[in-house]
This record gives C-alpha cells, sequence and structure tokens, in this order.
C-alpha cells in the first residue's frame, strides 16, 4: 500500500510551540492521531492569531460579511512518537496557491531535538484551505492580505 508522504518547503512562516497534555495520550501511552490533529488547530489558530485573525475573519466580504477559511482536506503522516509532557514545535508554511485557496504545511518536532531536516520529527502534515465568505455561503478569492504573507 503506498504511504502519504509531505515534502516540506524551505521556509516556514510561523512557528509556535504546544507541550503534550494527559488528554492527548492514547490507550497506547503515547500522543494520539486524532490529538495531533487537534493540536494543528490550535497552531493554525495561533497562526491566523498573530496576524489579528481567526479562522473565520480574515477579511470583509465585499457583501459586508467575513470571509475566513473552511477546510477542503486533510492528510497527516506520522513519523515518530511523543510522550505527556513533550513539547512540540509546529511550523507553519503555504503552498500549492489556487484562485480561491491553497496548503498549509505544518512540521511537528520534539522540541530540544534540533532544527535539522528529520531531526525529532514527530510527524508531517497538510490542510487543504478554501476561502469561505460566510455570509454568502460560497467560496471566495484568497484575500490579498493573506496572499502577501507568501509573496
Amino acid at each position: 500500500m503506498a504511504r502519504i508522504q509531505i515534502d516540506l518547503p524551505t521556509d516556514f512562516v510561523f512557528k509556535t510551540e504546544i507541550p503534550v497534555r494527559i488528554d492527548d495520550v492514547n490507550i497506547g501511552g503515547h500522543l494520539g492521531h486524532d490529538s495531533i490533529v487537534s493540536l494543528m488547530h490550535e497552531a493554525r489558530a495561533r497562526f491566523f492569531a498573530a496576524h489579528g485573525w481567526t479562522e473565520i475573519q480574515v477579511s470583509e466580504s465585499p457583501g459586508g460579511g467575513s470571509v475566513g477559511i473552511i477546510m477542503a482536506d486533510l492528510a497527516v503522516q506520522y513519523l515518530s512518537e511523543a510522550f505527556h509532557g513533550n513539547r512540540l514545535r509546529f511550523q507553519i508554511a503555504a503552498r500549492d496557491f489556487s484562485s480561491k485557496g491553497c496548503d498549509l504545511v505544518y512540521v511537528i518536532r520534539l522540541v530540544g531535538h534540533g532544527s535539522d531536516r528529520g531531526a525529532g520529527e514527530v510527524a508531517r502534515a497538510k490542510t487543504g484551505i478554501v476561502f469561505f465568505d460566510y455570509q454568502a455561503r460560497t467560496p471566495v478569492e484568497i484575500p490579498p492580505r493573506f496572499r502577501a504573507l507568501f509573496a
């Protein structure tokens, strides 16, 4: 069976650290797959907040509503274990832009295991995001302020 392979970009525009909580640990005694997705959500929310946005308010729509994001897809490549009390560093980049969305790429590493590629990597992931007018309930063009971050 073919396995998901997520190639990492060379530049990441954001990083944050999040501890592994006891609720994040599964019956196997390590970070659960579902918790990685929840922690990615926290990292993404922090990324948006660092720019003064939320996931539902990146800009205003022409009709006066809010333009935010919705998830189109998700892929996670699990690489190693993490345990309760470990600190994880989430780095986020964007790539594969279309007119209405892009992929956010994440690398998740154990803090204290260097910054070299592969060093302490717990997972790689990507979420396909689409910009969405929450009043009109329809996909819209990527807001210029968001696109400018990655120009």
